[in-house]
Formats: C-alpha cells, sequence, structure tokens
C-alpha cells in the first residue's frame, strides 16, 4: 500500500539540512553514510555551494528535525561539483548531527519516471513570511532529458529551495524514493512578461556511492572539486542558476 504525501513529507524532512554561506542560502539531504567510519555526504545544487567552495568560506549546515547547527569551515570538509549538471556534494565528519541510521532510497541507476508522473520537493523558501521554514511543492514529470539527466517539472520552485530533495511515492515502496535535486525555475517570458514556467530537477545518480569510497575525510579532501572561479549566471535563466532558486 502506497504511503500518503504527509507521511512521505514526515519522512524525507528528517534528512534535510538547510545550507547557508556568506553568499546566501539553498537547501540540502543527507544521501550517503560511511558504513565504516563516521562521515556523510549531503547532496544539494552546486551554485548552492560553489562560491563558498572557491573562496574557502564557512558553510554553515542546520539539521531541520533537530535544529542542531553545524558550521564547516575549508577544513573541516570536502566538496565535490559536478558544474555541467549543477550537482554538489558536501562530505564531512558526522558531528553532532542526528541523522536517521539509513538514507532515503534512490532511484535505480539508469532508471527514471515516466512523464505524468507525480512528485513532491521540500526547501526553504527565502521569502517572507516563511522565513526558515521547510516548505513543500509538488507538481508533475512534464520530461526528462535522459542525455543530460534532468527533469521538467510542471510546479514552481523559489529562491533557499535550490539542492532540495525531489522525491515520489512508489505503490510499492514503504518510504519516498528520491529523484534528484532542485535546480532551477525557468520562468516564461514568450510574451515579454514573466508567466509561470517549468521546474528543473537534477539526478543525482552520479553520486550514489561516492561517499562509500573514501575510508577518511582526508582521503575525500584529496579528491575533491578543483577550486576553480563558480561560472558566470548565464544569460538563458533555463541553463543553470536561474530567477526562483
Amino acid at each position: 500500500m502506497a504511503i500518503r504525501w504527509q507521511e512521505g513529507i514526515a519522512e524525507v524532512s528528517k534528512h534535510v539540512v538547510r545550507i547557508s554561506t556568506p553568499d546566501g542560502s539553498g537547501t540540502g539531504f543527507l544521501f550517503s553514510k560511511s558504513e565504516k567510519v563516521p562521515i556523510w555526504g549531503i547532496a544539494t545544487a552546486a551554485h548552492v555551494i560553489d562560491h563558498a567552495h572557491y573562496w574557502e568560506q564557512p558553510i554553515r549546515i542546520d539539521h531541520y528535525a533537530s535544529g542542531k547547527t553545524l558550521l564547516l569551515r575549508a577544513k573541516d570538509r570536502a566538496i565535490f561539483l559536478k558544474e555541467e549538471n549543477d550537482t554538489g556534494v558536501i562530505v564531512a565528519n558526522k558531528g553532532d548531527l542526528p541523522f536517521p541510521e539509513k538514507t532515503l532510497e534512490i532511484t535505480p541507476e539508469k532508471k527514471s519516471l515516466k512523464v505524468g508522473a507525480e512528485v513532491g520537493w521540500l526547501g526553504f523558501p527565502a521569502i517572507r513570511p516563511s522565513g526558515g521554514n521547510l516548505c513543500f511543492f509538488s507538481g508533475r514529470v512534464s520530461f526528462y532529458d535522459h542525455k543530460n539527466h534532468y527533469y521538467l517539472v510542471d510546479g514552481v520552485a523559489i529562491n533557499g529551495v535550490s539542492g532540495g530533495p525531489t522525491f515520489f511515492l512508489s505503490e510499492s515502496a514503504e518510504k519516498p524514493v528520491i529523484i534528484g535535486v532542485v535546480s532551477a525555475y525557468i520562468v516564461n517570458r514568450a510574451t515579454g512578461e514573466t508567466l509561470p514556467g517549468l521546474s528543473m530537477v537534477q539526478d543525482v545518480m552520479q553520486f550514489q556511492e561516492l561517499i562509500k569510497e573514501f575510508k577518511s575525510l582526508d582521503e575525500a579532501k584529496e579528491n575533491e572539486a578543483a577550486k576553480e572561479p563558480p561560472p558566470p549566471n548565464p544569460e538563458n535563466p533555463g541553463a543553470r542558476k536561474s530567477e526562483g532558486v
């Protein structure tokens, strides 16, 4: 029997974090934990953390469910970016954040949702009166790009929601299944004014096994992304960081 959206939201919320940097804020979620050592991986959108990574700025992780916070300086973390897909991972020691023992299920490799499937996502919209409250959004898959590994979803994304977990409720699964992270909101300007558009959700399959490869944070640091200047915001709002996220 499929679980309800209320139950799915409650389950995913346990894994969600707010990511704050001196440059802004976004959303992330626990997607993997090492079985050998106390390190974890937080998935998010690359544009949420690439500036802080390049300038070695602190990154604050706020665990929504517990209210606990962890401040990560450059030496305390390893960053992995896939700029072309706008996905990123923060690898760090567990610290005091009480994440669930089991991570959420992720869509199997080379599998994707069909057009028309309903999905939901969570994030921290940077608007009043929401403030730092975790909010739920939903929509249906409009398109999946098999070459570039992203979904277009008929639903809204707002500044601060970038990196938020996007999930669906399988009829056979007892818990939500993650399909990717919120990346952008592509507005419709066909008539010269801003009209409703589509949200872009990036697949995170390339990170599924990443954390399991490292025995320590030091080893992860040796393999982290090069500190290169973040790409400029594109003129095309759908190419990467667009209005709304």
